[in-house]
């Protein structure tokens, strides 16, 4: 996971229920824990674009439902700047659910379009997004 260079602003926050964007079988995640976030006592960790999450499967098919799986924020509502002074906007949040910690999807069809900053400190997402933006 490599460091991002744009000051991505931490918009969703713990328990925030996210939709995902693949063909996993998930569809509708609940962020359980953010990972590598610290905070101070009594503040709700948050994420945005690029962060890697723990999350539980609140709708989706029966074998994923009630599981705890690892997930990658993609997309997020609230703008953001790029360090060219750009910024960047989508129009829904979206996750991409995991195989495993190491960063492979476990959907082969991303629906939509992925940030670049996603596919950058993920290479495996990249591999299959079709627009990156």
């Amino acid at each position: 996971m490599k460091a991002v260079k744009a000051n991505i602003v931490k918009s969703l926050p713990h328990r925030a229920q996210v939709p995902t964007c693949d063909n996993s079988g998930a569809k509708v995640l609940r962020i359980a824990s953010i990972r590598g976030q610290k905070t101070v006592k009594g503040r709700y960790p948050k994420c945005g674009v690029g962060d890697f999450i723990m999350a539980s499967v609140i709708k989706g098919s029966p074998e994923m439902r009630k599981t705890v799986v690892p997930a990658v924020i993609v997309r997020q509502k609230k703008e953001y700047r790029r360090p060219d002074g750009t910024r960047v906007c989508f129009e829904d949040n979206a996750a991409v659910v995991l195989k495993d910690e190491k960063g492979s999807p476990k959907g082969t069809i991303f629906k939509g379009p992925i940030a670049k900053e996603a596919a950058e400190r993920w290479p495996e997402i990249a591999k299959v997004a079709s627009i990156v933006i």
